[in-house]
Order: structure tokens, then C-alpha cells, then sequence
């Protein structure tokens, strides 16, 4: 779940109903895909933003998303999320979680965050607050009024600043952080709704050498206990993420594989790489 959609959403409770369309209690990925496209199809004015999109996502991946200007990147992600319901084509989380017929916040609640680029925090909170704000609990607003951090909080909130390196910047109000910080608490914020899938949307973006090294780094300790989708124009940051790569072009996949064999493809030097 974003910033915005920790702002905007109603009140929820882990224990009461409201996943309607969630048929099965948990994530099933027995087959070991966490996230299916099959044929998705989105038209905006009769453009085809994307056009029979499959792809398929393994439980504990970090998967790098490339391609150019309208390659369909962003609609991707808004069908993942419920922002765009698609014209046709299944999205599956797991094996029973059907994507397409779930709202942003179920969607949210069943364990798929997402990160936007530009990175959104409350900047009049201490970083150690933002975190907390961030936790996945009950909140409604008598239960969030007489609730009191207990200790397996505040050791969840501890261990997410030592991941995002942020542990001596605990008490600091998140508006004073560097760009590069707010980027990494807005990921620690994201890690405390406990999501199964992160989408990242180029993450790196505006970051320094040191602090893209870093992000790096976080990404790759985060892959394996959670699946890692980056949409990203930075090939040096994608080679050092490693991992498999896919290209978009004109909304379905072009080519996949490492970073070096994609950019040997010769439709992809045509189409994105320009040489």
C-alpha cells in the first residue's frame, strides 16, 4: 500500500470481512508464481497502452521491468494494483486471487505494495513514526485512539530501520531526510504492511551513486523473502540487481532474459537502446 492509499483507505480490521472476492484464506503459490498476466488488454481512446500482456513472476524474485516511453510499464502496474481494470486478459496472484475483480485496498490488504517514483511521506513525523503509522494493525479509529505500541512493535519498527538504514535517523523528522532517505522510508513503510509483492517504480530515480549502490544492496536482501518487481531506466543499477529482465514494447513483452542478452537482441537495440 502507498502513502496515498494509507491516507485515503477506510479503516480495515485483519480479522473482520470485507475480501470479498478473495476465495481462499492466504497466498497459494504451490506452483511457485506469485503473479500471473495472461493476454492483458487495456485501450485508452483507442490507444493500446497494453496489448495481450502475459508474464509470469516467481515467489521470491527480483524481476526487472525495462522498455521505452509507452511501453505499457505504468498500466502494468495499475492493473496489478486495481487502478485500471483491464478490457480482457485474467491477473492472478497466487493461484485463486483474482486481481481483476478486487479494489485498491483489497488488492492492497492481500499483500501487493507499490512504490512510486517520486517518494511520498509525512514529512511533520519522525521517521520512527512514519513507520508506526505504516504498521499493519486495526485501524479503526477507537482501536488506533487507545492503542499503545507494545514491545514486538517497536522490535519490528527497530529491525525495519537497521534494513533501511535508517536506525540513527530514528528521531528525525522524515521532511529533513535526503531525497535518497525518504526513498528508502517510504520502502521501510511499505515492508510494514508485511506485503508478499513489492512493485517498484523506478526507485533510483534522482538518487546518488552511494545511495543507488545502497538501494542495491536493500533490494537484493529483500528478494527471496518477498518478491521484487523494478521498473527502471538505469541499465548500471539493473546489472547490479542481476536477475532476469523483461522488456516491454508497445504493451506485451518483447524479450526476456539477463541484462546481457537483452541488450544483445537485436529488437531491443531497435526499439529501446538505440543503437
Amino acid at each position: 500500500m502507498s502513502v496515498e492509499q494509507l491516507q485515503q483507505s477506510p479503516a480495515w480490521d485483519d480479522g473482520a470481512p470485507g475480501l470479498g472476492h478473495v476465495l481462499t484464506p492466504g497466498l497459494d503459490i504451490s506452483h511457485k508464481v506469485i503473479l500471473y498476466l495472461e493476454d492483458i488488454s487495456v485501450s485508452f481512446d483507442g490507444f493500446k497502452a497494453l496489448n495481450k500482456l502475459s508474464l509470469a513472476i516467481d515467489a521470491g524474485e527480483l524481476r526487472c521491468i525495462i522498455g521505452p516511453n509507452g511501453a505499457g510499464k505504468t498500466t502494468m502496474m495499475d492493473v496489478i494494483t486495481g487502478k485500471t481494470r483491464p478490457d480482457s486478459g485474467t491477473c492472478f496472484f497466487g493461484q485463486t486471487i483474482d486481481l481483476t475483480r478486487m479494489s485498491e485496498p483489497e488488492i492492497a490488504h492481500a499483500g501487493i505494495g507499490r512504490k512510486f517514483q517520486k517518494p511520498t511521506v509525512f514529512e511533520n513525523h519522525s521517521v520512527f513514526v512514519n513507520l508506526e503509522l505504516a504498521m499493519r494493525t486495526d485501524k479503526r479509529a477507537r482501536t488506533s485512539l487507545f492503542a499503545r505500541l507494545d514491545d514486538d512493535g517497536r522490535d519490528r519498527i527497530a529491525d525495519t530501520l537497521k534494513l533501511i538504514r535508517l536506525d540513527h535517523e530514528a528521531g528525525r523528522l522524515a521532511g529533513l531526510l535526503s531525497h535518497g532517505q525518504k526513498q528508502w522510508l517510504e520502502i521501510g513503510m511499505l515492508l510494514m504492511q508485511e506485503p508478499k509483492l513489492l512493485l517498484l517504480d523506478e526507485p533510483v530515480a534522482g538518487m546518488t551513486d552511494d545511495e543507488t549502490e545502497r538501494t542495491g544492496e536493500l533490494f537484493k536482501s529483500l528478494a527471496g523473502k518477498h518478491s521484487l518487481v523494478v521498473v527502471e531506466h538505469d541499465m548500471a543499477f539493473i546489472e547490479q540487481l542481476g536477475g532476469k529482465v523483461t522488456v516491454l514494447h508497445e504493451g506485451s513483452v518483447l524479450a526476456e532474459g539477463d541484462l546481457a542478452t537483452v541488450q544483445n537482441d537485436h529488437r531491443v537495440i531497435e526499439v529501446y537502446l538505440g543503437r
